[in-house]
């Protein structure tokens, strides 16, 4: 209607995703065309332009190219029709723009402290979010906002302002940097808007959970390392410890690609080759490696901007990776933090999964039913592996995930597969069995740990004739006779003080 009875200029029309902006356009393509030739001279041509952060900058700079031109000298105008998400609100400007379709939504961040989970949900704009829209409209002449809702809708439905972030967030950082500036009443602190009590008490418990923390809620030697790095604090404690596990130059580059936009590009019209690169690139034991071939590769071919293109990557991803990597590599040196490897890859694989484990032993999940169906430790939340996983077509017993997704569905991505083991290892203050609900995960972890204690027995028994062979052959010589004392005092040698305080809080409870 617009196009057919309105004077020139062009249209900004407002929708929620990727997914409803690409087939906005479609549709407005094809009414368009329809239009032309059923009456070509009474409506001019029309050039349609998704705007979506995902979307490559190339793409995007197509919402400031001039609209198409008349077909004749005295035929009507073209006009541009740009079908943008809420980023065309505030973050740029683009002239030309006459009319403004609003439909009064938009997707919007929420964040659910029971079961940990940010997810986008398509709800309501504020009444400050509806005239920032309108006024695109007419930035270089007079123009029209059209609003598809009532205006009873706008004076009662509509809040007056749109929340702040710090309603909406997962506060871990916010709180370890609370913490760090000496606030130790988190509750009374004079918040411009106080989040709410839940929201705070899981980001407590995280930070204690991660060692960030003591029961007290007084910041660790770790958590003041921790609260150094720009990052969210289960990635922090993971490159922290990855020295440990001599793969603290992979955990740096994995850390970079997850701080990082979306790496994989996946044009519209090019969706089969676009999956068929990408699968080429994938390592099957899980994303957060994928991720790591991926940027070795971008490295090993010298940062290659066409190599990216070919490949359906994105260079300005990668670009921004390798800058985070040397911003958290200083950091690292800093506090003399190694850069280590491993040469064999297998054995490096595994570094790399355990070390993962122990900063996101909090987001893991246990294969349940049918095909791709698992379920949550403790949250007990239903999720499939979203359809762009690697993990998709060979699903492990026990996954780790980085991101949980709320859409039509529950879903969880950048995905690797883990060994129940190195939970109880890692992390037996979260993966203490007695606090488990009874339930296919607690018997699964039940049975790891009694083949764990097995196996452990299995090695006592068989230490023992060894250490008899190697006493009989010590007593011959009074150096051997030390060496065997030597011997049986490491044996029973009481564990570190460190470790015996670390294990001490593994098995205290959070207190607030």
């Amino acid at each position: 209607m617009i196009h057919r009875a309105e004077d020139p200029g062009d249209i900004l029309l407002f929708l929620t995703g990727e997914e409803e902006i690409e087939d906005a356009c479609r549709k407005i393509k094809a009414e368009a065309d329809d239009l032309v030739n059923q009456d070509p001279d009474s409506v001019g041509p029309i050039m349609c332009i998704p705007l979506y952060s995902s979307l490559p900058p190339s793409q995007q700079q197509c919402v400031f190219d001039p609209p198409p031109s008349a077909r004749t000298a005295d035929g009507p105008p073209g006009r541009k029709v740009v079908v943008s998400t809420n980023i065309a609100e505030t973050s740029l400007t683009i002239d030309g723009v006459v009319y403004v379709v609003d439909p009064g939504v938009s997707e919007q961040k929420v964040y659910n402290p029971r079961i940990r989970v940010e997810s986008l949900l398509i709800s309501p704009i504020s009444k400050a979010s509806a005239q920032q829209r309108a006024g695109r409209a007419g930035r270089t002449r007079p123009g029209k906002c059209f609003r598809l809702y009532t205006e009873k809708d706008f004076m009662t439905e509509l809040e007056e302002q749109t929340h702040p972030e710090i309603l909406k967030s997962n506060l871990a950082t916010t709180v370890l940097q609370l913490v760090k500036l000496g606030v130790k009443d988190l509750v009374k602190f004079e918040y411009v808007d106080a989040p709410a009590p839940e929201t705070l008490m899981r980001a407590l418990e995280l930070l204690n959970y991660l060692a960030a923390l003591d029961d007290e809620g007084n910041m660790t030697p770790l958590g003041a390392i921790m609260a150094e790095f720009p990052l969210d604090p289960q990635m922090a404690k993971m490159l922290i410890v990855s020295p440990e596990f001599n793969c603290s130059t992979e955990i740096l580059t994995i850390v970079s690609m997850l701080s990082a936009p979306n790496v994989w590009i996946r044009p519209p019209n090019m969706r089969r080759e676009a999956d068929a690169a990408k699968k080429l690139l994938e390592v099957p034991e899980g994303d957060h490696l994928t991720l790591l071939n991926v940027y070795n590769h971008y490295v090993q071919n010298r940062h290659d901007q066409s190599w990216a293109w070919k490949n359906f990557l994105s260079q300005r991803a990668l670009v921004e990776a390798s800058k985070v990597r040397a911003q958290l590599e200083r950091i690292m040196e800093k506090f003399d933090i190694d850069l280590v490897s491993t040469q064999d890859e297998r054995k490096l694989f595994v570094n790399i999964r355990q070390a993962l484990v122990c900063g996101f032993f909090m987001q893991v999940a246990h294969k349940e039913g049918e095909k791709n169906a698992y379920l949550t430790v403790k949250d007990n939340q239903v999720v499939s592996l979203q359809p762009s996983c690697g993990l998709d077509t060979t699903p492990s017993e026990w996954v780790l995930f980085n991101e949980f997704v709320l859409t039509s569905r529950a879903y969880i991505r950048t995905v690797t597969m883990v060994k129940p083991e190195w939970l109880l290892e890692f992390a037996p203050q979260y993966y203490d069995i007695s606090s488990f609900a009874k339930g296919e995960t607690k018997r699964a972890l039940e049975q790891v740990q009694k083949k764990m204690r097995a196996k452990a027995v299995a090695n006592t028994a068989d230490e023992r004739p060894a250490k008899k062979r190697i006493n009989n052959v010590t007593r011959k010589t009074d150096g051997a006779r030390e060496e065997n004392n030597e011997t049986r005092s490491l044996a029973v040698t009481e564990p570190d003080s460190s470790v015996a305080d670390l294990t001490a809080f593994f098995s205290s409870s959070l207190a607030l």
